[in-house]
This record gives structure tokens, sequence and C-alpha cells, in this order.
């Protein structure tokens, strides 16, 4: 009896998450965030040449393989930061455009892939899966950076300006991210 439980409990919850995971249908939400003054110094790790870290970009993880990183030695370019989970459906209908069109950007337009919701070994085999690697990715497990930017569901796009002002938060397709990075590159 116990076990059947517990296997309704495991099932509610799998069904519960799938069914969050974002679609096509999604409206999209823009979010208006202060800008820094810029008086405040960027945190450590950002290059002494870099613009001012606005206050969006003032925060820290760490990638999957470990290495510190800040998001202060991204100011003064347009940046787009990519939520997704390793078992969302349409995380993963999204990666392969992502892997294939973030790299040509990646000095104009940085993408940083924000991983959470899921345990390290099947977001690292998710990277693996989809060929990610060359696409920078914070483990936020702990959902500090999902919080901060207050993401509720995945997939979701956050696209911040080279001011520092997220101008777009929500799901993009392949072809509309695709757009979206030429235009901010431009």
């Amino acid at each position: 009896m116990r076990t059947r439980a517990v296997t309704a409990v495991v099932l509610a919850v799998a069904l519960l998450g799938t069914a969050s995971c974002a679609d096509g249908g999604a409206s999209p939400r823009p979010v208006g965030v202060t800008q820094s003054t810029g008086a405040e110094p960027a945190p450590a790790g950002a290059s002494a040449s870099a613009a001012p870290a606005p206050e969006t970009l003032r925060f820290t993880g760490r990638t999957l393989d470990g290495t510190p990183f800040s998001a202060a030695g991204l100011a003064g370019r347009p940046v787009v930061l990519w939520f997704w989970a390793p078992w969302c459906a349409t995380c993963a209908s999204q990666a392969w455009t992502v892997a294939e069109v973030a790299p040509a950007y990646r000095d104009t337009v940085p993408v940083i892939g924000v991983a959470g919701l899921g345990e390290r070994q099947a977001i690292r085999d998710f990277v693996t899966e989809f060929e990610l690697s060359r696409v920078p990715t914070l483990d936020d497990r702990e959902g500090a950076i999902w919080r901060r930017f207050e993401v509720v569901e995945q997939s979701t796009f956050v696209l911040i300006d080279r001011n520092g002002r997220v101008i777009y938060q929500g799901f993009l397709d392949g072809e509309a991210f695709t757009r979206r990075l030429a235009q901010l590159a431009g």
C-alpha cells in the first residue's frame, strides 16, 4: 500500500513538472529592471576596462565545471540568459538551435545557459546530448539566479540590452531566438 502511495506522489509531481514546461502559446512577460548609476565598483572578476556593471548583471555563479562566473564582466554588451531544465521537452527542442547559433555571437551577444530544476548529472547529460559545450552554462540548481530574474517556468529567455535593461523575458522559438540575437548584435 505504501509503495502505491509513493508511486502516486511521484507521478503527480512529474505530471505537474511537465505541465509547467513553457510552450509556444505562453505569453512573453516584459520586465523592467532599474539600471544602476554605475557609481558602485564591479564585482571581482570583471575586467578593469569593462563598463560599470548595471544592477541586472551584478550576480555571480559557477559554471558546470565549477569555474566562478561573474556577470559583471558582460557589462556594456547585450546578453541573453536562457533558463532551462534538463527534463523539459521545450528546452530540448530549443537546445539544438541555441547550440548552433549562440557560438557565432559569443563576442557580441553572449548567450549564457542557466540550468536548474534538475540533478547535476542530468544537467551535464543534457549539455552533452544537445552539444551545448560551447554555450557557457551556469549550475543554478539552488535557483538563486532563477529567483533573481523571477523566472517561474522553463524555457525562458531573458534579453538584456547593452545598458543592462531587461527588454524581453519569455518564450522564444528557434526562429525568434535567432532573429532577436541578430537584432541585439546589430
